[in-house]
């Protein structure tokens, strides 16, 4: 028996099979992890969902367009029974990000898509938005990935954390300080390895 192919392959490829139009998905969460790197975890092959965030000037096309909307309710309807989604379709505001992080999307060309283009957020933007739960052990595990993938620094992620959008919810702001000195630990191992 073949094997299914992992959760957020299935979920974009039905949604781009469901669109009748460009759209462009910048991805994070263990998604853009799957899709947007060499070697990545099994885990997050997993995930039950597909994150995406927003820029703003784009918020309200989003928004208006309904296609879309009826595209990605009709793959949540079909997976339904899987418990898979394509859910968080964030605002850039609502999200962990360095002011400039639009700048530098990296394309994800894993799948043969129509309709969708493909982005993930730069790795140190994603690192970012692993910290929104604080100091989560699975998001930590994410960011531990990740750092250790691009060989990030203390020193670019403390630039990283000057260049960061406000956090205006206190809740949030808690959780940053919380997941901080775990990631500039994380930071500090690999550069000892």
């Amino acid at each position: 028996m073949k094997a299914a192919s992992p959760h957020p392959e299935r979920l974009l490829l039905a949604l781009d099979q469901a669109l009748d139009h460009e759209v462009r998905l910048i991805i994070y969460g263990r998604s853009a992890i799957w899709l947007g790197y060499s070697h990545p975890p099994s885990t997050a092959a997993t995930t039950q969902d597909v994150d995406a965030i927003i820029p703003t000037q784009e918020v309200q096309a989003f928004s208006d367009d309904q296609r879309f909307w009826d595209a990605r309710d009709a793959v949540n309807a079909r997976f339904k029974s899987e418990g898979l989604y394509i859910t968080h379709l964030f605002p850039e505001t609502e999200v962990f990000l360095r002011q400039e992080w639009l700048q530098q999307i990296v394309p994800v060309t894993r799948l043969q898509l129509n309709h969708l283009q493909l982005f993930r957020a730069a790795t140190l933007d994603l690192v970012l938005t692993k910290m929104m739960r604080g100091n989560d052990e699975q998001d930590m595990a994410d960011a531990d990935f990740l750092i250790q993938h691009d060989r990030i620094t203390e020193a670019q992620l403390l630039e990283a954390f000057s260049q960061m959008k406000p956090i205006e919810l206190a809740e949030l702001r808690d959780a940053f300080e919380r997941a901080k000195p775990v990631v500039l630990g994380l930071a500090r191992q690999c550069r000892e390895h």
